[in-house]
């Protein structure tokens, strides 16, 4: 068992907190509102910080989860920053899907500051995360990743180091890359079987058994068909990540023009007030 801090109690953080508590972990939490830290630790037990630097400190492993960029500069770096409380050997573990640059920064910040840093973006959603079944991809050196892959475990099925700091994210990116592209074919799939009289459900349960089957299909489909777009994983946060995938791409040269087409149908979402739908949502712009 192993001493760590949790820092972000979002729709994600919060139960990843809750499995590493259950695990029999030594959890420390922080969150911006102080009311949530509260609220984690009255129903898990462990304590909560009132800075990330004070939850890291005496911390093997401090866990972030978060939204963006900026939010990662913002807990880690600075005064009261989690850096300024990492021990000397301990890892710190970053599960915010960000870009590659801010993993690669955050590292060599790590390194000098004699830690280990390891970028660890998940999949999954928010149902993911409540059940304990995460794909975690992460980037680091092979000796820090092997310390923190066992504790991982206590909220993922799959983990794998995909490379050095930064290819965690890149993978995540790729992730979001096929995501994009299937979610817009189910759309435009029940989209066209709606207007072709057929009964949805029927043609579903057949064609997911063949080659169009897909987690997207199974677990969507039929919800798409029923308006239902309350599932988690929002529209604003699948623009951010379009967003650091098309910003990667420009930089690398990578062709993408169906996840940037799919990029402007989620923006046409967000002007129908579908900010909070799931992503999902893509087949309302198709029927509105």
């Amino acid at each position: 068992m192993a001493k760590v801090a949790f820092i972000g109690l979002g729709v994600m953080g919060y139960p990843m907190a809750g499995h590493l508590k259950a695990k029999g972990h030594d959890v420390t939490v922080y969150n911006r509102n102080p009311t949530k830290a509260q609220g984690w630790v009255a129903q898990h037990g462990g304590v909560s910080a009132a800075t990330p630097a004070d939850a890291a400190r005496g911390q093997e492993i401090v866990f972030a989860c978060v939204g963006n960029d900026d939010d990662l500069r913002s807990v880690t770096t600075g005064e009261t920053g989690a850096f300024a409380g990492m021990e000397k050997g301990a890892v710190f573990v970053d599960h915010t899907t960000a870009s590659a640059n801010v993993a690669r920064e955050l590292a060599e910040a790590a390194k000098r500051g004699g830690f280990g840093f390891v970028d660890a973006p998940v999949s999954g959603g928010q149902a993911g995360a409540e059940n304990g079944v995460l794909t975690v991809m992460c980037g680091g050196e092979p000796e820090t990743y092997a310390r923190v892959e066992p504790v991982i475990a206590s909220f993922a099925r799959m983990c794998k180091l995909m490379g050095p700091a930064g290819s965690g994210q890149l993978t995540k990116m790729v992730n979001q890359i096929c995501i994009a592209g299937l979610v817009q074919g189910l759309s435009e799939g029940v989209h066209f079987a709606k207007r072709a009289g057929l009964d949805v459900e029927t043609m579903l349960e057949v064609i997911s058994k063949g080659a169009a089957g897909s987690w997207q299909m199974e677990n969507r489909g039929k919800t798409m068909n029923q308006n239902k777009f309350d599932f988690g994983f929002a529209v604003d946060w699948m623009r951010k990540d379009l967003g650091i995938v098309l910003d990667e791409a420009r930089r690398n040269g990578a062709q993408l023009p169906v996840t940037a087409l799919v990029d402007q149908f989620y923006a046409e979402v967000q002007k129908m007030g579908g900010n909070r739908w799931d992503t999902s949502s893509l087949i309302a712009r198709l029927e509105d």
